[in-house]
């Protein structure tokens, strides 16, 4: 097991950006709907929620293809998934998206504080605008954030840096002097390739990958437990 950083004081940051699914909501219960009913919609059987739930994280076309496949492993495959497919769990997500989605525990708590402490704040996601804008505002988390990067915006996702990169430039702020809050090794390898703090969450979507694996700057429980551990400072000092 790898060896995390310590935070014995608060880390000085001047923005803090987030994933989305599994960081500040739990949305597989709606990936799960639209899933189910795609593979219905082909006369396939459906799958097990802890299966879907372990293909997501690297956007929806990377889920239809994972969820046709069987398999994790198709998402490194950089053909589209069929577009009958993709059209019908599209057709379906958006019915579904915000139904049954939840908050994980201390998030409001945890952007309220950050808030509180004038620090911008960004969302970064591989979910399509047409889902991800919308989910914000159902969930009332819209107003928390000063820059939203959906995953159909730049022409890489995570885990290709490119989004933070571009969302730090939004913030007028440097890749080092921010950190990328997330659950997953995409959004590990996101971060450290784009030279930003990295604080991981151990509860999301990580595709099979225990977080502890990973050398990230902390593991902290909650998103207000990582607010605890983050101060405001534009020169990230």
């Amino acid at each position: 097991m790898m060896k995390h950083a310590t935070v014995d004081e608060p880390l000085a940051v001047g923005a803090v950006l987030f994933d989305l699914d599994g960081t500040l909501l739990d949305t597989v219960p709606d990936l799960y709907a639209a899933a189910c009913a795609m593979l219905r919609d082909l006369g396939r059987p459906e799958l097990p929620l802890e299966t879907i739930s372990s293909y997501v994280g690297r956007g929806i076309p990377n889920l239809v293809k994972r969820v046709l496949a069987g398999s994790l492993d198709v998402a490194e495959d950089a053909s589209p998934p069929p577009a009958d497919a993709l059209a019908s769990f599209r057709r379906h997500y958006a019915r579904e998206n915000g139904l049954n989605v939840r908050h994980y525990p201390g998030v409001i708590e945890g952007l309220d504080a950050l808030k509180a402490k004038g620090i911008p704040l960004a969302v970064i996601t591989n979910k399509a605008e047409a889902f991800t804008l919308p989910l914000l505002e159902l969930t009332g988390l819209a107003g928390y954030f000063d820059v939203v990067v959906s995953g159909d915006l730049l022409p890489r996702q995570k885990p290709d840096p490119m989004a933070l990169i571009w969302a730090c430039g939004r913030l007028d702020v440097s890749p080092a002097d921010a950190v990328f809050i997330g659950d997953s090794i995409n959004d590990f390898l996101a971060g450290r390739a784009a030279g930003c703090h990295v604080f991981l969450l151990p509860y999301g979507y990580n595709e099979g990958r225990d977080v502890q694996e990973l050398d990230c700057d902390a593991i902290v429980p909650t998103v207000e437990a990582a607010a605890q551990r983050i101060r405001y400072s534009k020169s990230g000092t």
